[in-house]
C-alpha cells in the first residue's frame, strides 16, 4: 500500500512540473506558526469552493527546506488555471490557491525568498499562548522521533546549544537544513514578535494577518469572516469547523518553570499588540 501510495505521489508529481506553466501560484500562504492551528485554519479555508489547496498536501515546504527544487516544481503542486477560471466563472469571483506551512514564519530566508517569488502574496500567522505552544512542540516531536529527551525542562535547557549558529549557517549555505532549528526551537518560535519584525519590510502590516488562535477556536465564525474579508472572497456559507492535531502532553510542566516561561515570554507577547490590535488572550 505504502508503495502504491508513493508511486502515485510520484506520478502525480512528475505531471504537475510538466504542467507547472498552466498551474496557479498561490495568492495567499498560512505561514505559521506552528502548533497554533495552522491545519485547523487550512481544513475550514479548503472548505470555500473559491480557496484552492495543493494538489497533493497541505504544506509544499518550498520556501524553507526544497527551494532548491525551482519555482516550476513548486507551481507543479497547485490546481490548473482553467479549472480556477471555471469556479471563478461560476461563482462570480477569482478562485485564490495557498498552501500551509509553518515553518515559513521562522526559517531566516523564507520571507524573502516569498517576496521575491510571490510579488502582492498576503500571508496568515496564527499565534498562541508561546508557552503552551513551546509544550505542545515538544510532545509533538518527541512523538514523530524527533526529539530524544522526554522532560520539557531539559529540552528547553537544551536549546541554545542546539540552535547556536543555526540562522548563520543557514544564511550562509542556503540550501542548508539544521535538525534542531526545524524541530527544537520550543521557545525561539514562540517569540513571534521578532519573527513579524523580519517579514515586514518584504510585505508591510496590510499584507500580513495575525490572529489569536484562541479566538479562533472560541469564535470561529468570526474569525473565518475576518480572514475572507482579508482574502476579498465572498462568504458562501461556513464551513465545519474542527480542530486537528491535538496533542496530550506526557506529562505536567512543573508550575515554577511555567511562571518563569510566563515572564520569558512577557515582552514579545507585549510587542503583538499592534499585530493583533489588541491583548493577546493568554495575557488577559
Amino acid at each position: 500500500m505504502k508503495t502504491m501510495k508513493r508511486s502515485a505521489l510520484s506520478l502525480s508529481r512528475s505531471a504537475g512540473r510538466v504542467t507547472a506553466g498552466a498551474r496557479m501560484l498561490p495568492s495567499f500562504l498560512i505561514a505559521g506558526a506552528q502548533r497554533c492551528g495552522t491545519t485547523s485554519m487550512y481544513r475550514a479555508l479548503a472548505q470555500h469552493p473559491l480557496l484552492l489547496k495543493p494538489v497533493l498536501h497541505k504544506g509544499v515546504h518550498y520556501f524553507d527546506v526544497a527551494y532548491w527544487r525551482g519555482l516550476s516544481w513548486y507551481q507543479g503542486h497547485f490546481p490548473l488555471r482553467v479549472s480556477a477560471a471555471l469556479l471563478g466563472h461560476r461563482y462570480g469571483a477569482r478562485a485564490q490557491a495557498f498552501e500551509s506551512s509553518p515553518y515559513y514564519l521562522f526559517h531566516p530566508l523564507a520571507g524573502e525568498r516569498i517576496a521575491a517569488d510571490l510579488p502582492g502574496v498576503k500571508l496568515i500567522v496564527l499565534v498562541r499562548d508561546p508557552v503552551e505552544r513551546a509544550c505542545s512542540a515538544h510532545a509533538h516531536e518527541l512523538a514523530r522521533g524527533y526529539e530524544t529527551e522526554s522532560h520539557f525542562e531539559y529540552a528547553i535547557e537544551l536549546e541554545s546549544r542546539r540552535l547556536a549558529g543555526a540562522e548563520e549557517l543557514l544564511r550562509q549555505s542556503p540550501y542548508a537544513l539544521h535538525r534542531s532549528h526545524r524541530h527544537h526551537a520550543y521557545l525561539a518560535r514562540g517569540r513571534y514578535a521578532d519573527q513579524l519584525d523580519r517579514l515586514e519590510p518584504f510585505f508591510g502590516p496590510d499584507r500580513i494577518l495575525v490572529l489569536d488562535s484562541h479566538r479562533f477556536f472560541e469564535d470561529p465564525e468570526q474569525v473565518y469572516d475576518r480572514v475572507l474579508e482579508f482574502l476579498g472572497m465572498p462568504h458562501l456559507g461556513y464551513p465545519t469547523f474542527e480542530r486537528h492535531n491535538g496533542r496530550s502532553l506526557p506529562r505536567p510542566v512543573p508550575p515554577a518553570l511555567w511562571r518563569a516561561l510566563r515572564d520569558h515570554f512577557e515582552a514579545y507577547d507585549a510587542r503583538l499588540v499592534r499585530w493583533l490590535g489588541e491583548e493577546p488572550s493568554w495575557r488577559r
